[in-house]
């Protein structure tokens, strides 16, 4: 698969794991690709949690249902109604999470190139997000992130020490199929933006 066709059929899985975990092989290698990302000085930033407790699984989506239901409550009803049949994460269908998580001390109080902008180590972890995602893409593994969490809640039950953060919770797992529309699209929540409105010359307003 080119890396183009790979970014074309890239979707945030929600209903289509097998139930199925992917096997350590395979894993491994898209850790290994999540690894190779670039980053801000060198500084590889991010560390893996990978959770498979059964146990933990289901305690990380019980809290995500009950920000799902917090959420849903706090939209205007009909909003509420389009977002309620919207599946958020797929946790347990999955059987795998990796948690990604930043160190902003990684790579000591001069990381080259992040004086100025202090979010490009973010930016990193971000970055090796990506590559994650689209090397599950190319092995036909689907990736979920979740964000509906409370980010005090998840760094206690991994046991992150002091100091390091989450970015994302992945949900990593083989997969029916990738659905040709983002699910955000096909249950008419926001429509995708042409890139024609994305792109100035010179200046914004270009």
């Amino acid at each position: 698969m080119s890396v183009y066709e790979a970014i074309r059929r890239r979707r945030d899985v929600r209903a289509e794991f097998t139930g199925e975990v992917v096997d350590e092989v395979t894993l491994w290698r898209l850790l290994d690709a999540a690894h190779r990302a670039p980053s801000v000085g060198n500084s590889q930033p991010w560390d893996f949690v990978v959770v498979r407790d059964p146990a933990t699984l289901r305690t990380f989506a019980d809290h995500v249902a009950r920000k799902r239901i917090e959420f849903r409550d706090a939209l205007p009803p009909e909003r509420a109604a389009t977002f309620e049949p919207i599946k958020i994460e797929g946790i347990l269908e999955s059987g795998t999470g990796v948690v990604v998580c930043y160190d902003h001390e990684r790579g000591g109080p001069q990381v080259l190139g992040r004086a100025t902008v202090p979010e490009t180590g973010i930016y990193s972890a971000v970055l090796a997000i990506q590559n994650l995602w689209l090397a599950a893409t190319a092995e036909g593994v689907g990736v979920g992130w979740v964000s509906f969490y409370d980010p005090g809640f998840l760094s206690d039950l991994i046991g992150l020490p002091e100091g390091v953060r989450t970015v994302a919770w992945l949900c990593v797992g083989p997969v029916h199929e990738f659905q040709r529309v983002p699910d955000l699209e096909r249950f008419g929540w926001r429509a995708g933006r042409p890139l024609t409105e994305a792109v100035h010359r010179e200046t914004y307003r270009g």
